[in-house]
């Protein structure tokens, strides 16, 4: 059975080359190389897509396919072949939006695979050779040098050190340093030093395959809100129609008419029924809403992401280039008795070489630039340099200038301090370079050495960090007073991510990723630190107070490095489901994730009725981006990120992901407003046309009528993707009990109103069927539109945020064109002005009597949602 990377990472080398029955001078034989080849398979992402014909088939199987299928059929099997081709066109276009969605959302995978390393260099039969990466296998050993991509997991086994780039993988701001014993990580790049390591892992059993494997399982598990919702309403508006309908037909065949007649009316029927336009104009809407949020530099790659980012309530960010800068800049540094700051930074750049463009040099020499201090840099010149390696932890160089020449030296403050010699004031640099360290510093020390000097010469602290972006702490309190749960997930070390954390006010409640495994040392290391300071204090009453606290800090820290390598035992101190859920939702961020924490961080707050939004930029981000609800790669991000997310920023910082959760908000209300007024509208047809059937054997309006109804309300309202709507302070998501229960009550009203102007028409004017058929169809087309405009806002119709003028004048013009039709009798029976302000004044009123019902209901349903 295969071992995990993590596994080996605790044997020794011996160990592991022992467990491999991998040869360290020789390598693999040829033969034994095939025999594993067979055994563990290529060293490839297996690619098992589903067929085009597939992908395209199953977009014509649901509740709200089959509603458009059935009515196409219908059409054609009484020659209706007008409403065919409208009702296929529609069908077709919702399957092509869908089909573009997904192909999107594939090229996920497609990307992560094109990373994978091309060739290595391997040792078989005792000879280095290059082969295809693909053909390594478990035991393999192999060389990796600078630039090299590291083909698959290996543990070092021999060489001084490399220097390696895995921030993609594990999001760690700079370059980690490996030496014989540690493990790199497939997919890393080698960015400094050789060395030799065996293939432990391959494949999807890399730590880089199971990046794209979660990636794999969370595009399984994705269906969104929005497609529930439809679905539900297509569920919802089935079962009235195959009920109303079939009602109809059971009364039609005991009173003996015409059933081919009558069947044809109920096709039309069902056509009004089915919303076969829904999914394009909620479809158009989100499209509308996707060009608004590119104008704010933010491009949706799919849809519905739209819909989700409204509802986002948990936004989990990461750290370095969402919230800082991505770039380490000096702080205040601090200067030993005798120096001062411009000969400590003067020194530190003798010791770097700028033309390396080492992410921890650079800052030295762009502190010397602002101050205007590299001029003097070129009275010196460096005569040697050697530069940083995992083993001696410092760069030196030898300097020549007009005095003579001297050494410079810079690292690792406890490395420098020691090359000082034993001093009183190094002591206090070292209670210094401990203080920097807990508020997330990285701190070098730097030091010098003239001819006459028998050792270094300390010079003082340099003090580096990664600054927050100048709009971070403005905008995480914006996404709050938006009702935004802003939770930082970063790969950086705890003490770094707190820091940062609490300079955003994000919080300080920052835990080690380790605790999402259910297994928890906070009590341990709490205790110990407890137990350290009485101790302290009873063996060495006379220590002060600052020291105390400095013994026990150190002693945590020993804690948590020395816990970090220990597996605790089966089933202790777990927790339960709940309660890392609970954990998660407590706690203000992760430090030291990796890219199944950021999955499992998603996966719970899921679990626990959450819309979650992550960002992120790396290949190590691209399974959690893929499991959110709104995955966000930020600016900068890599291929694999981007085609993971449903949302790619095109300028830094998070300031971009409010500005599209507001846009999101108003696209989700004109989405919403549509879906009551098109369920309320069927209601009010199909069950008006039912009981007027069945109560006064009348049919209220004509075949003709029901499509001219469906061509007016659908068509226009497409305008709808331009309304003006609020920006909700709160995070908005389906509430089909609300949706149902307002567009029912809606409905029902429209049926006592289509009653009202029959009982007019028919029995207090006595007109006759066809004018009366002519009285129902104009009201129902003048207080179609109207209903959008209750709809369209949960306060009073004439209060604000007012209707935009597309919409207002796309209503009005098919008002105007529908009361044309009833004046003057196209394809209907004329009633002539008259009648037709009659019916404008009755539809007028009820749209008033509606509006103040809608109030009533959301005060009642939010009301009862506030009592349970």
């Amino acid at each position: 059975m295969t071992k995990s990377t993590e596994t080996f990472s605790s044997l020794s080398i011996d160990d592991t080359l022992n467990e491999l029955r991998s040869d360290r001078s020789k390598g693999l034989s040829a033969e034994e190389a095939g025999e594993r080849l067979k055994l563990y398979g290529y060293n490839e992402i297996p690619e098992k897509s589903e067929s085009l014909f597939h992908r395209i088939i199953r977009r014509f199987w649901g509740p709200i396919p089959w509603m458009i299928e059935a009515a196409a059929l219908l059409s054609a099997l009484v020659g209706k072949w007008e409403d065919f081709s409208i009702i296929t066109i529609l069908l077709v276009t919702n399957v092509f939006i869908d089909f573009w969605q997904e192909s999107k959302a594939l090229n996920a995978l497609k990307v992560l695979k094109e990373k994978l390393a091309k060739n290595a260099l391997v040792l078989r039969d005792g000879v280095y050779r290059t082969i295809d990466a693909r053909n390594l296998v478990p035991g393999d050993i192999i060389k990796v040098k600078i630039g090299d991509l590291i083909p698959a997991d290996l543990k070092l086994i021999e060489g001084d050190y490399i220097q390696a780039d895995q921030s993609a993988l594990t999001g760690e701001s700079l370059p980690s340093s490996k030496k014989a014993g540690d493990i790199a990580y497939s997919n890393s790049v080698v960015k400094q030093g050789e060395m030799l390591g065996v293939v432990i892992n391959t494949a999807l059993n890399t730590f880089f395959g199971k990046t794209v494997a979660l990636v794999a399982q969370a595009q399984r598990e994705e269906k969104s809100h929005f497609q529930k919702a439809v679905i539900n309403i297509g569920n919802y508006l089935i079962l009235i129609t195959i009920f109303l309908v079939a009602v109809i037909l059971i009364t039609a065949m005991f009173r003996h008419e015409n059933m081919l007649e009558i069947l044809r009316f109920a096709l039309v029927l069902t056509v009004a029924a089915i919303p076969v336009a829904m999914p394009a104009i909620l479809s158009v809407t989100m499209a509308i809403g996707a060009m608004n949020l590119a104008k704010k530099h933010a491009i949706v790659s799919r849809l519905v992401a739209i819909e989700e980012l409204a509802g986002v309530d948990i936004l989990c960010s990461d750290k370095t280039g969402t919230l800082t800068q991505n770039r380490m800049t000096v702080a205040d540094p601090v200067t030993a008795i005798g120096h001062d700051v411009k000969e400590l930074l003067l020194c530190a750049a003798l010791a770097s070489r700028e033309e390396n463009s080492d992410p921890i040099e650079l800052p030295i020499f762009e502190y010397l630039r602002a101050g205007a201090e590299t001029d003097s840099l070129a009275a010196y010149r460096q005569v040697s340099f050697v530069p940083f390696d995992p083993v001696s932890k410092r760069t030196e160089a030898l300097v020549e200038a007009e005095g003579g020449n001297f050494a410079v030296t810079k690292g690792a403050p406890q490395v420098i301090l020691e090359l000082c010699g034993d001093k009183p004031e190094h002591r206090d640099m070292a209670r210094r370079v401990d203080k920097f360290a807990g508020n997330g510093y990285r701190t070098l020390g730097v030091a010098r050495k003239r001819p006459d000097d028998t050792q270094f010469d300390f010079l003082g602290l340099i003090p580096l960090f990664d600054p927050p972006r100048d709009d971070s702490q403005s905008t995480i309190e914006e996404a709050k007073r938006l009702g935004i749960n802003v939770k930082m997930v970063t790969g950086d070390n705890i003490a770094i991510a707190r820091h940062i954390a609490e300079v955003l006010g994000v919080g300080t409640e920052i835990l080690n990723a380790r605790e999402l495994s259910g297994a928890s040392t906070r009590e341990f290391i709490l205790l110990g630190e407890v137990v350290a300071k009485t101790l302290v204090r009873k063996l060495s009453p006379d220590m002060g107070e600052e020291d105390a606290e400095q013994f026990g800090r150190s002693v945590v820290k020993s804690l948590e490095k020395e816990f970090e390598k220990l597996t605790l035992p089966k089933g202790y101190v777990q927790s339960h489901e709940s309660e890392i859920i609970a954990l998660i939702e407590d706690a203000h961020g992760f430090a030291q994730v990796f890219p199944e924490d950021k999955y499992l961080i998603v996966d719970r707050l899921q679990k626990g009725r959450h819309i979650v939004g992550m960002t992120g930029d790396g290949v190590n981000d691209a399974p959690a981006l893929k499991k959110a609800d709104a995955g966000i790669a930020v600016s900068g991000a890599t291929d694999a990120a981007r085609a993971a997310a449903d949302l790619i920023l095109l300028a830094p910082g998070l300031s971009v992901i409010v500005d599209a959760v507001k846009g999101a908000r108003v696209t989700f209300e004109r989405m919403k407003s549509y879906s009551i007024y098109r369920i309320a509208e069927t209601i009010r047809v199909i069950l008006f046309m039912t009981a007027s059937i069945l109560i006064f054997n009348f049919y209220p309006v004509t075949a003709i009528m029901i499509i001219i109804l469906a061509f007016l309300n659908d068509i226009p309202i497409l305008a709808i993707a331009f309304d003006n709507t609020k920006v909700d302070d709160r995070p908005i998501r389906w509430n089909m009990a609300e949706v149902m229960t307002l567009a029912t009550v809606l409905g029902i009203l429209g049926v006592i109103a289509s009653f009202g102007i029959f009982y007019l028409a028919k029995v207090y004017f006595k007109l006759p069927a066809e004018q009366v058929q002519s009285f129902v169809f104009l009201k129902l087309a003048i207080a179609g539109h109207l209903t959008i405009f209750v709809t369209r806002t949960e306060r009073r119709f004439w209060q604000p945020p007012y209707p935009a003028p597309a919409l207002f004048w796309a209503a009005m013009a098919t008002k105007i064109a529908a009361t044309i039709f009833a004046v003057y009798g196209w394809f209907i029976a004329p009633i002539g002005w008259q009648y037709a302000l009659l019916v404008w004044g009755y539809a007028l009123s009820w749209f008033v009597v509606n509006d103040l019902i809608k109030v009533w209901v959301y005060k009642l349903l939010r009301k009862e949602r506030i009592i349970h």
